[in-house]
């Protein structure tokens, strides 16, 4: 979900050591809205220890490889705020995006929630969200 903070916790896990992949950028995602799956089952195949980011049509192709599938969640009000506001992502600011991230919590949310093995609230601070996937690893 936009403005959860993904980004920002995997900056501070990969400060911490961590490997990590924000598939939102790089050329992870075909223009089809999936993921890459050869790129991805290399990716994943590359060490025993990655945390990887992102929400695709696809993803649950990978669940198999995955420990833990955490959903970092915040109230709406939250995320609309962080997205308007962020500066290292554009994504969010127009009324299209804002109304395709009420659409996303509505829809697309439960079903994340319904896959994951760990829910997170995104309104922790960053070094506490990171120490609790940390705990994952």
């Amino acid at each position: 979900m936009s403005g959860t903070g993904k980004s920002t916790v995997l900056i501070e896990l990969a400060r911490r050591g961590h490997r990590v992949q924000d598939t939102d950028y790089g050329g992870w995602v075909l223009p089809d809205g999936t993921w890459d799956e050869p790129r991805m089952w290399a990716f994943l195949n590359s060490e025993d220890s990655v945390v990887v980011s992102g929400t695709v049509e696809n993803q649950t192709h990978f669940y198999t490889a995955f420990r833990h599938v955490v959903l970092l969640s915040a109230p709406l009000p939250v995320l609309l705020e962080r997205v308007q506001t962020r500066l290292n992502n554009p994504y969010g600011r127009t009324d299209e995006q804002q109304n395709e991230t009420r659409t996303y919590v509505r829809d697309v949310e439960p079903l994340l929630r319904a896959a994951a093995t760990v829910e997170l609230d995104a309104q922790m601070p960053v070094t506490a969200l990171a120490d609790a996937i940390e705990a994952l690893i």
